[in-house]
């Protein structure tokens, strides 16, 4: 059985996303782009008069920049550039459709060199239904219980200032380690980073690191996807490291971690980030009474979040 077997294959509305307008509002419209992070979801917006969202229930898949990033998407969504709506043909199930995600986004690997898989999506095999309901089967998908923090904070950006980033990190490159000089070392418990936008950009513990933890990482062969590296770490080639000239507590980090993730769509078609460019980025972030960074706002705002605790 291949995807188009199962699913119904079109583009999505190709929406780009710097001509939308980004909404904290409760009826914001999730914007999917091609990133493997956040379900994909890289902003809230308005609807658009004469657009119709994707609908939910749907698969998003990205057929460049991070190529195969399937997910299921359970709000109705906008689409980015070079991203398939998958809709399947028969009823499925929730565990069936994030185990064909998984299926597809597994073939990711054939996809290197800035190989899109806009012609070949269609022609990808995939497992019997049989076969799917027998790994669901096997597994016993539990719920993660989380005390969520119903405290209300005020998210309108509009008082926000803007900061370069120079002003507030020291950019500077990673010493690159090769993985197979990694072998000589054994599993350990040190990351290795690379440049892959999941998994926090982590391949693999080693006993050996070349950087201190407490920094964020931005890969700048790709997409430019930024990560927080709590624990010291070795890293492969192109990757950048940000080093705070502030107090970063591991809940600010994140909250930078999204805004710069925000800017990945800067970086396609064969456009790379880099240290010039990542210094000369400007942040719009929350103020205090003195127009300074407000690191308690940012702090208590991802503390905020559903499973935050869980951090």
């Amino acid at each position: 059985m291949k995807v188009k077997d199962l699913f119904d294959l079109k583009y999505g509305v190709n929406l780009e996303l710097m001509r939308c307008e980004e909404t904290t509002a409760p009826d914001g419209i999730n914007f999917v782009a091609r990133t493997s992070q956040n379900n994909g979801v890289v902003a809230r917006v308005k609807l658009i008069d004469g657009v119709e969202p994707q609908k939910a229930g749907t698969l998003s898949c990205a057929t460049s920049g991070s190529v195969l990033s399937t997910f299921v998407q359970l709000e109705p969504y906008y689409s980015g550039r070079d991203l398939y709506v998958l809709t399947p043909k028969i009823e499925l199930s929730f565990e069936q459709k994030l185990f064909y995600a998984m299926v597809i986004n597994q073939n990711a690997y054939r996809y290197s060199y800035g190989r899109a898989a806009n012609k070949t999506l269609p022609e990808i095999d995939l497992p019997s239904l049989e076969e799917c309901n027998k790994v669901i089967g096997a597994y016993k998908v539990e719920k993660v219980n989380s005390k969520i923090n119903k405290q209300i904070l005020d998210t309108n950006t509009t008082q926000w200032e803007e900061f370069l980033v120079n002003d507030l990190f020291k950019v500077t490159g990673t010493k690159t380690t090769k993985i197979e000089d990694l072998q000589n070392y054994g599993k350990g418990k040190y990351p290795y980073v690379t440049t892959q936008a999941g998994n926090n950009g982590i391949e693999g513990f080693y006993n050996f690191s070349t950087e201190k933890g407490n920094v964020l990482t931005i890969d700048s062969a790709v997409l430019g996807s930024c990560a927080y590296q709590e624990e010291d770490f070795s890293a492969s080639d192109h990757v950048e490291k940000l080093t705070p000239k502030f107090n970063m507590t591991k809940y600010i980090a994140l909250f930078f971690v999204t805004l710069f993730n925000q800017e990945c769509y800067r970086y396609s078609y064969g456009r790379k980030s880099n240290q010039i460019k990542i210094r000369n980025t400007i942040l719009k972030l929350p103020v205090d009474k003195d127009k300074k960074p407000d690191w308690l706002y940012m702090e208590n705002y991802i503390k905020s979040l559903p499973y935050a605790d869980l951090v």
